[in-house]
């Protein structure tokens, strides 16, 4: 699943009704989970957090993007906080399965449909910037809404997207991709704020002052004062004293986590604390936080312990949390800190239990049905291939095929988390073309429409299960490859899995027959091709797999 997160400013903080009208579509929209709705009296903007898949984000922030115009009038705005527009800023924020590349497109996207909606002057800036000179979002602003009646009609200030011309009832906006911003905290054994501060001017980009033995401040021949860098890149540190936990933190924003990873950052700061005769006891994230950045530092760590890593996701997950101490001061509830968690899953299957799951397949209905049980039959195939894996960086005598066996544990993992969401796919892709069979069609273009959407949903009926046999056919390679280097008491486990992953790609194979049966010949040719394709693969790894399970158990054909 891809995701971007959208945080729009809007220029209101003090009106609910306005409020609650411009968010209401965001927490009735399925498509849409709303993370935040943070309103500001004095400053008079309200900070709107949501997130989704690219397209229902686009879509939701366009419509927000119009109520503001018609709700807000800046001709009467007054407030603190520096604005030039009623939806003064609209970021884009890659957050899973999604490039900067892609975001910065997203936010062009945007722009083009929303300069088709309504005539106001829309900026690009942050990573989206077409000019340099527009990146930062305080020079765009600068003049803030009462200088751009003039700002507006400069050379250099042409809007672009949009009109030229200034909407006085909504300002201007600015529309671009930026990175994730992390706000992370660690804590020290000490309530002295100089030590905290003393580590951020350490680990910090800006650094500190350049001084002299007299510790005077080093200017530059111009009068600059002079600066030593700090540890690292994209990050901002202070030092501060919390009353409420009566212990000082060194408090971080990371503005890229994934150049700067948050435990690069931690390891940094106990080294700097123990310098200082202090240590840390632990950390804290404020708000939100992408899943790739607590697992990452999850897999540092087993790593740094030398444990293996292609264990289930939330095994790592509790490696970070327990690494960097995030349950020191409050405890890190994952549906709760992890973006990707606190979503609500809309999934069906993979919640049951499998009791549940095998008696939802019984009953007299078409979904679930040999397509999802063929999906769930390939992620048995490579969790069985997974445990090998796993088993076999413990065996002694195989040290040597540590990496080896840690880099198919991961792929594994990777590739039943996708089997699993395929589970529920795979029923979501039929119930469509069964919909698409109840859509009315009494008008000549009723008909059409009913024609385009039949095909359409049964290509996606159709692609599912071959997803299914694609990744059998990646797993039962790995397997192989496993099965060269295991732990040979483990042998019989690859063998089960080789026919778990045989006996799923050949049930896959049936949902593509029968559901590309409803398609042009061609079609139905193309993917009878790439179904022979894999199955020839799949017959190849499995034959080998039990040539060297036969081998080690000496068992005769």
């Amino acid at each position: 699943m891809k995701l971007i997160e959208c945080v729009p400013n809007i220029s209101e903080g003090r009106n609910n009704d306005i409020i609650n009208s411009i968010t209401s579509d965001l927490k009735s929209n399925a498509n849409i989970h709303l993370l935040d709705v943070d309103m500001g009296h004095d400053t008079n903007r309200t900070v709107i957090t949501f997130i989704g898949e690219p397209h229902h984000v686009i879509n939701a922030a366009i419509e927000l993007i119009c109520k503001s115009h018609n709700l807000i009038d800046m001709r009467t705005h007054t407030g603190a906080h520096p604005r030039m527009g009623a939806t003064d800023v609209c970021p884009l924020i890659p957050v899973t399965n999604v490039s900067v590349t892609d975001c910065i497109e997203y936010s062009k996207t945007l722009a083009v449909k929303l300069s088709n909606r309504i005539d106001v002057p829309i900026y690009l800036y942050e990573k989206s910037a077409k000019d340099h000179n527009r990146s930062n979002l305080a020079d765009i602003r600068s003049g803030e809404y009462e200088g751009f009646k003039d700002k507006i009609n400069l050379k250099d200030w042409k809007p672009d997207y949009g009109s030229s011309k200034f909407n006085e009832k909504f300002g201007c906006i600015a529309i671009g991709c930026r990175e994730f911003l992390l706000a992370y905290n660690i804590n020290l054994n000490t309530n002295d704020k100089k030590i905290a501060t003393d580590i951020a001017l350490d680990i910090r980009e800006k650094g500190r002052l350049k001084r002299d033995k007299s510790r005077a401040v080093i200017r530059d021949e111009k009068g600059f004062a002079k600066r030593v860098p700090g540890k690292f890149k994209h990050c901002k540190a202070v030092g501060w004293y919390i009353d409420e936990y009566n212990q000082a933190q060194v408090s971080i924003n990371l503005t890229n986590y994934k150049k700067t990873p948050i435990h690069k950052v931690f390891e940094e700061v106990r080294k700097q604390a123990r310098k200082r005769g202090v240590r840390v006891t632990g950390s804290e994230i404020v708000g939100l936080v992408p899943k790739k950045s607590i697992y990452d530092a999850g897999l540092f760590y087993l790593k740094m312990q030398k444990k293996q890593l292609g264990v289930p996701e939330k095994d790592i997950i509790n490696a970070a949390i327990l690494s960097l101490g995030l349950n020191d001061i409050y405890k890190f509830v994952l549906n709760d800190k992890i973006i990707e968690y606190k979503i609500i899953s809309k999934s069906r299957f993979p919640n049951f239990s499998l009791s549940s799951f095998i008696n939802e397949i019984s009953r007299p209905t078409p979904t679930p049905g040999g397509g999802s049980v063929a999906a769930l039959g390939a992620s048995l195939g490579a969790s069985l291939s997974a445990m090998v894996s796993n088993l076999s960086i413990q065996k002694k005598g195989l040290e040597e095929h540590i990496n080896f066996h840690n880099d198919r544990a991961l792929k594994c993992q990777k590739n039943i988390a996708e089997l699993i969401s395929l589970i529920d796919k795979d029923s979501e892709s039929y119930d469509k073309v069964l919909a698409s069979h109840k859509m009315r069609a009494k008008t000549k273009e009723e008909k059409r429409l009913k024609t385009e959407n039949i095909e359409k949903t049964t290509i996606g009926a159709v692609n599912t299960p071959l997803k299914v046999l694609k990744l059998c056919n990646s797993v039962i390679s790995d397997s192989l490859d496993i099965a060269k280097h295991c732990n040979p008491n483990s042998i019989s486990d690859i063998a089960v899995a080789a026919e778990f992953l045989k006996a799923a790609a050949k049930g896959a194979s049936y949902n593509v027959k029968i559901n590309s049966n409803e398609l042009s010949n061609k079609l139905q040719q193309d993917y009878e091709h790439k179904t022979d394709y894999y199955l020839k693969d799949i017959e190849d790894s499995y034959i080998k797999i039990l040539k060297i399970t036969n081998d080690i158990l000496q068992i005769n054909d």
